[in-house]
């Protein structure tokens, strides 16, 4: 009977960090359908012309990274709420692939924030005038379709330390034999 209630409460130890794991997963599904559908909407036309996010291709990017940032979130939160132990190469799979979108949305956002300070402050250097002052509407969307992102990369940080957490708990300390003489403590493998 003792052995019946202790799992019941790692089972409902367990359930409680895995519903913290989904709403993890789940948090940044929607902020990157949100920064996506923010960006898929941007353009504006007036009497200098017109411009869109279709038109720079790091605003491409953007979208595709959010997109992609979005089905891996779903996916990954239906894995995490699955019934299943955690296996090691599960938690690898998990932990690389998280590793892999946190750079692509971070590169993403990163990226794009160098196009939105130009289009602000312009360069001289190369002759390019500011844009914002032209297209402001355009640049306003811009800047929170980035800021959302910048959001989702620190959801996504968080995701990587979490499954980094899962994966490196599971192996075991080496325990080496310290050889003191020259005051240098080397481990064995």
């Amino acid at each position: 009977m003792g052995d019946l209630t202790q799992k019941n409460i790692v089972e409902s130890e367990n359930n409680g960090s895995n519903i913290g794991e989904i709403m993890l997963r789940l948090l940044p599904m929607a902020l990157c359908v949100v920064a996506l559908v923010i960006m898929l909407k941007d353009s504006q036309t007036n009497d200098y012309g017109s411009l869109s996010y279709s038109d720079l291709g790091i605003f491409r990017y953007l979208v595709h990274a959010n997109g992609i940032c979005a089905a891996y979130s779903l996916l990954s939160a239906i894995v995490a709420a699955l019934p299943r132990p955690t296996t090691l190469p599960r938690a690898w799979t998990i932990f690389l692939l998280d590793q892999i979108l946190t750079y692509i949305i971070l590169a993403a956002a990163a990226a794009s924030t160098e196009v939105i300070y130009l289009a602000y402050k312009g360069d001289t250097d190369v002759t390019w005038s500011e844009t914002c002052g032209s297209f402001d509407v355009f640049c306003k969307k811009a800047t929170a379709s980035v800021s959302i992102t910048f959001i989702v990369s620190l959801c996504y940080v968080g995701i990587s330390l979490l499954s980094s957490y899962r994966l490196f708990s599971k192996y075991e300390a080496p325990i080496g034999q310290y050889n003191n003489k020259g005051g240098i403590e080397i481990t064995n493998y």
